[in-house]
């Protein structure tokens, strides 16, 4: 593996699920791995469990670990071909990526979606400069338009606690107050789509998902219609894809809020998110309270996603 951008890089999902639960029972066995190794991660965007994960993940596996804080303490970089820098940008993204590259073994990228303009986010255009560039293997850690690490980690959670084979996953949109990226829910459907469970999306008409990610998966705009015998909830916001009103907010219907109502019309399922999260926006306090609530071992099971696909670089080093 020399990328880790989607799904397909991973391979066969059971191997790489049968992989990680296997190294999250010892997740020092192969610290030798890792000797004398950088990572280097690189972020454009705010982040909690991304950088804690990404980063413990490559200690576990004996990795020497750095941080960029692009906005923090970094030159300002453009990133755009062409443009005459006269402005507040120092240093050209082209210059800047070699010379990161030169430092370390592999590069771990977190970049979001910027909503000015559509065909720059879908083209994955920062992080394709990385792969293109740095002469590294790169890991996206949230790009534009996907978060692989957390479908995998969301993958391996559901893995885990599943009660049944096929169980019935739902991604459910639900209202926010600011326009966000669709790259979780859109590596979530990734995910789904090649894993072995029925997968549902429900949300507003106007909220359709890019069909490079729905695929097969069924869409359904009535929420309860969607929720009923569902295993698994897994609720997010994201803005318009479609044009004209890409990154648009279109609603805040806080009927969609994951209630415990909500809840009631599913097989006792356990409810799923990210993180963070807008508390009654997405989720009641009580649902995401409740024993049947993921969130924390899902977070945790980010450390656990991250180091398969490190481990899976190092080996091809």
């Amino acid at each position: 593996m020399k990328t880790f951008t989607n799904v397909k890089d991973l391979g066969d999902l059971k191997t790489a699920v049968a992989e990680a639960l296997e190294l999250k029972k010892n997740r020092y066995a192969y610290k030798k791995l890792g000797e004398n190794r950088t990572l280097l991660m690189v972020f454009f965007n705010s982040s909690l469990r991304t950088r804690l994960s990404t980063q413990k993940a490559g200690m576990n596996l004996g990795m020497n670990t750095m941080v960029l804080d692009i906005n923090q303490g970094a030159w300002k970089l453009e990133t755009e071909r062409g443009v005459i820098m006269d402005g507040d940008k120092t240093e050209h993204i082209l210059e800047a990526i070699p010379v990161m590259g030169s430092y370390c073994d592999i590069i771990a990228v977190r970049s979001f979606a910027q909503f000015e303009s559509k065909t720059f986010d879908y083209n994955e255009t920062i992080i394709n400069q990385f792969i293109q560039y740095s002469g590294k293997p790169v890991i996206s850690m949230e790009a534009a338009t996907g978060h692989p690490l957390q479908a995998f980690a969301d993958l391996i959670t559901i893995e885990e606690y599943k009660k049944r084979e096929h169980p019935k996953v739902v991604l459910t949109w639900a209202p926010h107050p600011r326009a966000l990226p669709q790259a979780v829910p859109n590596s979530f459907a990734d995910f789904m789509n090649e894993a072995d469970v029925e997968f549902v999306i429900t949300h507003p008409e106007g909220y359709e998902l890019d069909e490079k990610f729905v695929r097969g998966a069924r869409v359904e705009y009535d929420q309860n219609k969607a929720l009923e015998n569902a295993d698994f909830v897994y609720a997010k916001n994201w803005s318009a894809y479609a044009d004209p009103n890409y990154g648009k907010i279109l609603s805040k219907d806080h009927s969609w809020t994951v209630s415990s109502e909500k809840m009631a019309l599913t097989n006792h399922a356990y409810f799923m998110h990210c993180l963070p999260v807008r508390r009654n926006m997405i989720v009641t306090d009580d649902v995401i309270e409740s024993p049947q609530s993921l969130v924390i071992p899902e977070a945790a099971n980010r450390e656990i996603s991250a180091q398969v696909v490190i481990k899976r670089i190092l080996e091809h080093l």
